[in-house]
């Protein structure tokens, strides 16, 4: 088997990753998870701060059948994995992309946890990679 046809098989075998997170983002999770505990991610789509991923405690928020899970973020320093959670009406219309939270100065409203830092959290997107799936993610609850 040629390397190019070991690495579709690859490929086919895992989902492709949807999201991702810069390291000043990093470290903001690791600061908030000192703060309040597991943290989890949703993003709901709407206008203003509704497109803005919303950062709060684990299970703060509850999921139902109308959101996606689109992965788990790995952070250096953080016990456990941030789940990311988008409405999967939002969903529709990021389905091409790879998401990366990213943080900048200033801030949101609403709920999410970072606001009294003074900073916000925000979605950079490229498209995804050629050949990975636009297809919901397998819901990993």
């Amino acid at each position: 088997m040629s390397s190019a046809e070991q690495a579709h098989d690859r490929a086919a075998a895992e989902p492709p990753e949807r999201v991702g997170v810069t390291d000043e983002a990093a470290r903001m999770i690791r600061r908030l998870t000192d703060q309040h505990g597991p943290l989890m991610f949703h993003q709901s789509g709407g206008c203003c701060d509704g497109s803005s991923p919303m950062c709060y405690q684990l299970g703060e928020l509850r999921t139902g059948d109308a959101d996606v899970l689109l992965g788990r973020l790995a952070v250096e320093g953080v016990g456990e994995p941030v789940p990311f959670w988008m409405s999967s009406s939002q969903f529709a219309y990021w389905s091409h992309t790879h998401l990366t939270v990213d943080v900048v100065p200033g801030r949101g409203s609403g709920f999410s946890l970072e606001a009294p830092e003074g900073v916000r959290f925000l979605i950079r997107s490229r498209l995804m990679d050629e050949g990975a799936s636009a297809e919901l993610p397998p819901q990993q609850r």
